[in-house]
């Protein structure tokens, strides 16, 4: 990886792409240290690290940097875009026009879907900054109160959402890789010299032992090398083209493969997963009932995210979730059918619905390894941190799988720029 950056970094045009993507980096965490006006920071910080650290909304945080906890103009992080990106690709499958606009009118139909997905990113910052407006001002976290304070905030914290959308755009045009990832990269990262801080702490006081630390270090390591491994692999299907001779020409014979990736939905299955998971410890600390009573004990023993309920639940979402991606990302019948229309087949198999059934099986026998595997790393760092008493480090597990699969992306699409200028050498 370093020798990809350090080759790309002497060609003139990467260069100035790499410096493009790492200055709106630099923007993007100077907004994260800009305090939204009228909120009491101090007091937020307070309320977010005793009673919301378990809930959702300690997700949240760790995808933004520590700017959800702090109130800050990008608090709510790229969080808009990625719900609003996903709810249009759900609705590209069920609504028929979004399915032509999407696969019919080639880059104008892709250029209005982007179109739809910015506005309704628009649209939910504005639910979700008015809701965290509400959170605000029913804990008392705000220092003034009245209907032109609330629309300052609510807007601002809707703007920042948008610029963050925008920058995106903007490292996808003029930068290096994906500019939304980049973005969850650079929250995520941030916060290691915190955490850092934190485990010096700790065995500064006696809290973590010396042990205890090098195998957590360890570990960690042991997860990137495997999440490295598992992104990298892929089952290949064969596929032989029949030959045809079109005039004098004869075309077709040839031997190929149809990749399908161990992990083809990423890291979206534990997000979701954990948000689903997390959601009725979130509704317990917004209302206020986890002090007393019944809820108090469902908080306890169910909802928090270190009973056996809630880990047992989580295990059995994520890899729900993960089914469900793989059933919107391939279309078994459909591949079929392309394959037929182009002259291919698979060995041992006769086109059409037996190539179908074929590819589904190895679809499900793939997916469930890819599930199974994300539920082992997000389950993993939540037992050792009940074992060793550090909650955080929940969120940890996902958060390395994102920084990993991002690493991975940007070093191929630094690779493929080398690739198409022919500089030989330089991937050696």
């Amino acid at each position: 990886m370093f020798t990809t950056l350090r080759n790309a970094w002497k060609i003139p045009e990467l260069r100035k792409k790499i410096l493009f993507t790492l200055i709106v980096m630099l923007i993007y965490r100077l907004g994260n240290c800009v305090p939204v006006p009228y909120v009491n920071v101090v007091a937020l910080n307070n309320y977010f690290t005793t009673q919301l650290a378990n809930t959702v909304l300690g997700l949240y945080n760790a995808m933004s940097g520590s700017a959800f906890s702090q109130a800050t103009v990008f608090a709510l992080g790229i969080q808009p875009y990625i719900n609003a990106s996903i709810i249009i690709e759900l609705l590209t499958i069920a609504i028929p026009a979004l399915e032509r606009l999407a696969k019919e009118d080639g880059e104008e139909g892709r250029k209005k879907i982007q179109n739809i997905t910015r506005y309704t990113t628009i649209g939910l910052g504005l639910l979700m900054g008015f809701a965290y407006y509400v959170m605000l001002k029913n804990y008392s976290l705000l220092s003034q109160t009245g209907f032109v304070y609330g629309l300052v905030i609510v807007l601002t914290f809707t703007a920042g959402a948008s610029f963050l959308m925008w920058m995106g755009e903007q490292i996808n045009e003029f930068g290096i890789g994906n500019g939304i990832s980049m973005i969850l990269f650079a929250g995520i990262v941030s916060r290691i010299p915190q955490l850092v801080s934190n485990m010096v702490t700790s065995l500064s006081n006696g809290t973590l032992k010396w042990y205890t630390a090098i195998l957590l270090v360890v570990g960690i390591l042991a997860i990137m090398v495997f999440i490295v491994f598992i992104t990298n692999s892929e089952r290949r299907i064969p596929v032989q083209y029949a030959k045809r001779v079109v005039g004098r020409k004869m075309y077709g014979g040839q031997s190929t493969h149809l990749p399908i990736k161990v992990n083809m939905s990423g890291v979206l299955p534990i997000i979701f997963a954990q948000s689903i998971a997390s959601l009725p410890a979130t509704i317990i600390a917004f209302t206020g009932t986890s002090s007393t009573g019944f809820w108090a004990w469902m908080n306890k023993y169910v909802f928090d995210n270190k009973s056996a309920v809630y880990l047992v639940c989580y295990f059995l979402l994520i890899i729900a979730f993960s089914y469900f991606y793989s059933t919107i990302q391939f279309n078994p019948i459909e591949i079929a059918n392309n394959l037929k229309k182009n002259g291919g087949f698979i060995p041992g198999f006769r086109p059409g619905k037996p190539t179908a059934d074929f590819i589904l099986k190895v679809i499900n026998k793939i997916t469930l390894f890819g599930a199974l595997y994300l539920a082992i790393v997000a389950i993993m760092p939540i037992l050792v941190g009940i074992i060793i008493g550090n909650s955080s480090l929940g969120i940890g597990g996902t958060s390395v799988i994102i920084v990993v699969g991002v690493a991975l992306e940007t070093v191929k699409a630094l690779e493929a720029q080398m690739l198409m200028r022919h500089y030989k050498g330089f991937l050696e």
